[in-house]
């Protein structure tokens, strides 16, 4: 399912944009703060949780997303809405002297993050910032990195072009984000996603309804075509998709 806008006007006349919150519509300007509210709430747990719910199979789609991006020492490499670091640990020692950045939005994400990374002695630099008002300069990565962060974003159209914008030409985006499943698999992915995995996360953490909205997103997140197309839209080349575990995740890249 595509994700959904909408607009309505308010009493001054002006109109209200809204945007999905999960299956919520909300206006676009309260969506960020809802989404930072949920990501401070899940953050101490969220590796175990991710463990959990994906039986580990997240590990094998990031380490899939890492040999894909054909990482060199002293490459500048960006990862956005990196969180607490998985991509960013196994990229800081693919680019040895390279220049590594971990930004997100939620900041206590990333204090995980750059702990994560200081515990092994790697070298990054940090930002909390939007990802669609990146704080970089034009044509500087080798390759920018966004998992499972573009679903939470409200325009994501003009996230990646921002991606674009900052990657050197010639560089590439990988989008790691979970997709459209196979047919065959829908009944039962529902049945865990929206019965099993917010009973798992009230016994862990206590905030199933943390989990609903993630469950919610993922729903209403681009399928594979439509973000291939989006990706074209705002200019990238050779935009190609891989389907891991029969589109529970999709590994996008395109080209500068």
């Amino acid at each position: 399912m595509n994700s959904q806008q909408d607009n309505k006007t308010k009493p001054d006349g002006k109109e209200n944009h809204l945007t999905d919150f999960g299956y919520t519509q909300i206006p676009e300007e309260e969506k960020e703060s809802h989404v930072k509210e949920v990501f401070n709430e899940v953050a101490p747990k969220y590796d175990i949780m991710n463990d959990v719910l994906s039986f580990g199979l997240h590990r094998v789609w990031k380490k899939y997303t890492i040999n894909r991006a054909d990482l060199a020492p002293g490459m500048n490499v960006l990862d956005i809405a990196g969180g607490t670091g998985d991509l960013s640990l196994a990229m800081a020692k693919k680019i040895g002297n390279g220049n590594l950045w971990l930004t997100d939005i939620n900041i206590n994400m990333l204090r995980i993050g750059k702990k994560r990374m200081q515990a092994e002695n790697l070298k990054a630099d940090y930002a909390v910032c939007d990802a669609e008002e990146l704080p970089f300069p034009d044509d500087y990565f080798d390759v920018v990195t966004v998992a499972f962060g573009l679903r939470n974003m409200t325009h994501k159209d003009k996230a990646l072009k921002e991606m674009l914008r900052v990657c050197k030409p010639s560089g590439k985006v990988m989008v790691l984000e979970f997709s459209k499943v196979d047919g065959w698999l829908a009944p039962l992915y529902d049945f865990y996603s929206f019965k099993l995995m917010p009973w798992l996360a009230s016994l862990i953490t206590g905030k199933a309804e943390n989990y609903r909205y993630l469950v919610e997103s993922i729903r209403m997140h681009p399928d594979q075509k439509t973000l291939a197309t989006i990706m074209q839209n705002v200019g990238m080349k050779n935009v190609s998709w891989t389907n891991l575990n029969f589109g529970i995740t999709a590994l996008h890249i395109g080209h500068k």
